[in-house]
């Protein structure tokens, strides 16, 4: 396609969208994001694409983070106890939060206690009403192993309720800030779909307290959101939200040339370089909580056997990978967690040498056996390029591959089954704690929650998690993070691949974006001139 046949197509597609003077209308807010949301019941999801469509804009969680830090703030819950031994948290509820009115539910109430004691007990007790409404279930919150760690909870008043863990956990706050964890729901709403049988609209039609209200979705095209002015924090600063739902890398260039989209998330490294003279849009970069990563399915036959996945490693050549896949933005990895997570262990380097991984690859027994590759369509990065490199780099040691695109969400649903040989993904630490990496990725409760995409089941290093989550002590717990990478590290539970540069293009018009640790996007202090 021509330049001008290109820019034709763009520019009739931003018409049928309505986003050509969207952007330009007095308070509102156009977003150009690479994918479309998995849905809006954030208790069934973990993609970063995800929470930005309806973790920080729809809901609000029982505590938050200060805005670009991992500092744990008030949220819902305004203040909160800890008893003496860690295992009892009793929150002191926000008086007068108002929860969104909209087309399907008028609330008579503000949120209370009854709110938040829904909420977890519709993802922990398998015998609540809503429970089997989730038909992705609750990756996360089993990956947290949530549902062994919460012992009851309890009304109080209310405004306060009590939680009671069955062990002492250090990153307990921290999780009650994440989208997946700690986002409430309206019990009245509940309710409501309980007797009218359509638990179903919690994830087509959301009601929460956030900052924006959800009004309606064109999948995979657009998503609109309108300013909730009754908002506790104070109401936000545009009128209306748009999510311009952009596959196309090009479109997505384009739609910011031109101010129909003033934010453009997850910018792939190689288009970036497009906006270097433009006096309209910068690059805004910033190091998140974020690693590459290749999952091999360890259950799979050669697969299982780690002299097989240390030679996939050794096979790699990530110098060219991070040039032809990220541009340059991005720097080697042999840690699953990332240089700015507290407890790194930067005495790990990476591995790179082809020879000894074709002599692994003969010691093993491997018979040619096609493996199948999994990558999503769309994204922050070309996989299918992302995948070729890495098929090229492993034909070159004798391990054949074939590469099968996939749509994230299938990709997400079929590899947490473990349909996949081998996958690759990144992950976005959601609470600045490395219990976040590691519990939900790398655990055995993990591989039955269907976040851990390795399968990787490890007794060993589970019991380091567990002493981990349970001791308070920073620099106790710091030692046995270092014992648990290394562990990961020689077993080759998964192969980290790179530590990527995070890259958002705003507008000049576009005033109070701060970068989020999280790789997370918050819309909330954000204002258009």
């Amino acid at each position: 396609m021509n330049k001008r046949s290109f820019l034709a197509t763009a520019m009739l597609a931003s018409a049928v969208l309505g986003l050509a003077g969207a952007a330009h209308a007095a308070g509102t807010l156009t977003v150009c994001t690479e994918a479309s949301p998995d849905g809006f019941d954030i208790a069934q999801y973990e993609s970063s694409v995800t929470n930005d469509a309806a973790g920080r804009t729809i809901y609000d969680q029982l505590l938050g983070f200060k805005l670009g830090t991992t500092e744990i703030e008030p949220g819902l819950a305004e203040k909160w106890d800890v008893s003496a031994d860690g295992t009892v948290y009793t929150l002191h509820l926000r008086k007068g939060v108002k929860f969104h009115s909209t087309a399907w539910f008028k609330p008579t109430r503000d949120f209370n206690a009854d709110d938040v004691l829904w909420s977890i007990n519709r993802v922990n007790d398998k015998k609540h009403p809503a429970y089997a409404a989730a038909k992705n279930g609750y990756v996360y919150w089993e990956g947290m192993g949530m549902s062994s760690l919460i012992k009851a909870v309890e009304k109080v008043d209310a405004y306060t309720v009590r939680i009671t863990l069955a062990h002492p956990e250090a990153p307990f706050l921290a999780d009650l800030a994440m989208e997946a964890i700690g986002s409430i729901f309206s019990a009245e709403y509940g309710e409501q779909l309980q007797k009218s049988g359509k638990f179903d609209q919690l994830n087509t039609q959301p009601v929460g307290t956030g900052p924006f209200v959800f009004k309606s979705y064109q999948k995979d095209a657009i998503i609109r959101y309108s300013a909730n002015t009754a908002y506790w924090g104070g109401a936000p600063k545009v009128d209306n939200l748009i999510f311009a739902i952009t596959l196309d890398p090009n479109v997505r260039i384009q739609r910011l040339k031109a101010g129909e989209c003033l934010v453009g998330t997850n910018m792939k490294p190689e288009t970036v370089g497009t906006f270097d003279n433009d006096p309209n849009v910068k690059i805004v970069r910033n190091n998140p909580l974020l690693a590459a990563y290749i999952a091999p399915n360890t259950k799979h036959k050669f697969l299982s056997d780690k002299r097989f996945r240390e030679a996939m490693w050794l096979a790699l050549d990530k110098k060219t990978y991070m040039s032809a896949v990220y541009g340059g933005n991005a720097t080697p990895a042999a840690s699953f967690l990332p240089p700015p997570m507290w407890s790194y262990d930067k005495t790990l380097v990476n591995r790179f040498d082809p020879e000894k991984a074709k002599q692994l690859v003969k010691a093993v027994g491997y018979d040619g056996t096609e493996l199948a590759l999994f990558t999503r369509i769309g994204g922050s990065i070309d996989g299918k390029r992302a995948a070729e490199l890495m098929q090229s780099d492993w034909a070159r040691v004798g391990i054949k591959v074939r590469v099968q695109m996939i749509e994230w969400g299938e990709l997400l649903k079929r590899t947490g089954k473990g349909d996949h040989d081998i996958t690759f993904l990144s992950w976005a630490g959601d609470n600045g704690d490395p219990d976040n990496f590691l519990t939900p990725n790398l655990t055995c409760a993990a591989v039955v929650g269907g976040g851990n995409k390795s399968q990787w089941c490890n007794k060993e290093f589970d019991d380091l998690i567990d002493t981990a989550r349970k001791t308070v002590d920073p620099k106790k717990r710091t030692e046995l993070y270092v014992k648990a990478q290394k562990l990961v590290y020689d077993e080759v539970a998964v192969i980290p691949t790179v530590y990527p540069v995070n890259m958002t293009a705003l507008n000049k018009r576009v005033e109070g974006f701060v970068p989020n640790p999280f790789t997370h996007n918050d819309f909330r202090a954000v204002s258009v001139k």
